[in-house]
């Protein structure tokens, strides 16, 4: 299959966002086609997708949209400290994006931080997502997170990680890395949650963890399963941490591309 693959800037919600567009060469769009719409973690970027946005496009036949949320990557800096509200100015901005770039029917797939924007956006416009793919997404704060984010903390300052995340982030880098931080151990935050949220989501979800996850137990599966209003279908990962579609990318490709295909294939 040959793709199509374009960079290029858009304005949503008053932001300078950057999108990756991949288009299998030859698709024509019709009326109300499904795209795939990555969104990324928190410190996370187009660059830290890697070559998995089109592994999925292949599988699929999709077209895709992979973008740079507003302060990350490409996209422009934040214009004020992003608060501990940011989530909901998130979803605008998501919903502004699609219709700028004209996408009607999205099938979200976010990783984290992106999983749980996925979750509030289909909670908050439940008409608009053909369904969301959810990998390693908090509904609530563990004290698996804040055990987490203490050990990044700490190799931030004793390790080569500013740098690595410097070749994605660039001048983002610090305000990225101390938004993420700041945000998830504010004592304002500690009782924040999206379960209440949940029974809104009507369309299908594919919930997915890896077994060692070192931000989250299992019960943020069990919570997205149990209170999601839509069919959930649900997978634990053996041996496998908090990137699943780069820790086990085949079995991830396989899981993700089956549920894909049961919806937009006729029975």
């Amino acid at each position: 299959m040959t793709i199509v693959d374009r960079t290029f800037m858009v304005t949503a919600a008053g932001e300078r966002l950057q999108v990756r567009q991949l288009q299998p060469e030859g698709l024509v769009a019709e009326a109300n086609s499904a795209t795939l719409v990555f969104l990324h973690e928190s410190l996370g970027c187009i660059a830290q997708w890697r070559d998995f946005p089109q592994a999925l496009v292949e599988s699929t036949g999709l077209p895709a949209l992979v973008y740079d949320r507003c302060g990350f990557g490409g996209s422009q800096s934040l214009a004020v400290p992003r608060g501990l509200d940011y989530q909901e100015r998130e979803v605008e901005s998501l919903h502004d994006l699609l219709h700028v770039c004209a996408v009607t029917s999205p099938l979200l797939v976010g990783h984290s931080d992106g999983a749980t924007l996925s979750l509030l956006y289909a909670a908050t416009f439940p008409e608009h997502p053909l369904a969301v793919i959810s990998e390693a997404a908090h509904l609530f704060v563990e004290e698996e997170t804040l055990a987490g984010i203490r050990s990044a903390v700490e190799r931030w300052h004793t390790t080569d990680f500013r740098e690595r995340l410097m070749r994605s982030q660039g001048e983002h880098t610090d305000r990225v890395f101390s938004a993420w931080t700041e945000t998830w151990m504010d004592p304002a935050f500690r009782n924040w949650s999206i379960v209440a949220r949940m029974p809104d989501v009507s369309c299908p979800v594919l919930a997915l963890q890896g077994e060692e996850d070192e931000f989250g137990t299992i019960k943020q599966l069990e919570s997205i399963s149990a209170s999601v209003g839509g069919t959930c279908r649900t997978r634990l990962i053996p041996d496998c941490g908090h990137i699943p579609h780069r820790e086990t990318q085949v079995e991830v490709l396989a899981e993700m591309t089956d549920f894909i295909t049961s919806l937009i294939q006729p029975a």
